[in-house]
């Protein structure tokens, strides 16, 4: 069965940080291609972070350029997003997911999502 399990989120002041993990189960953590997305009320679901198999392979959304750090950790099957410097707008429900594709096909899994609310 696969799983996708985020924790972390909470309530934090603007400025400071969190640490968001995705425990992964039930697929091979190492062939997939791994993002955080965020769903602020009213808006739409937005790629905030993605790393590919490779740790190399690294993308951020422009608004969290510099503040925000995907990482993988292949041996834990567990993704994380360190997240600095928040700001009010980083408000949102923070989603997880884990992507392969083949010639033919694309598998694709969602986390329940853990939320994150930045303010004073």
């Amino acid at each position: 069965q696969v799983q996708l399990v985020e924790s972390g989120g909470g309530l934090v002041q603007p400025g400071g940080s969190l640490r968001l993990s995705c425990a992964a189960s039930g697929f091979t953590f190492s062939r997939y291609a791994m993002r955080w997305y965020r769903q602020a009320p009213g808006k739409e679901r937005e790629l905030v972070a993605g790393m590919g198999t490779s740790v190399s392979t690294t993308t951020y959304a422009d608004s969290v350029k510099g503040r925000f750090t995907i990482s993988r950790d292949n041996a834990k099957s567990m993704v994380y997003l360190q997240m600095n410097s928040l700001k009010p707008e980083d408000t949102a429900v923070y989603y997880c997911s884990a992507i392969a594709r083949g010639s033919d096909w694309v598998n694709e899994y969602w986390g329940q999502g853990t939320q994150v609310a930045v303010s004073s």
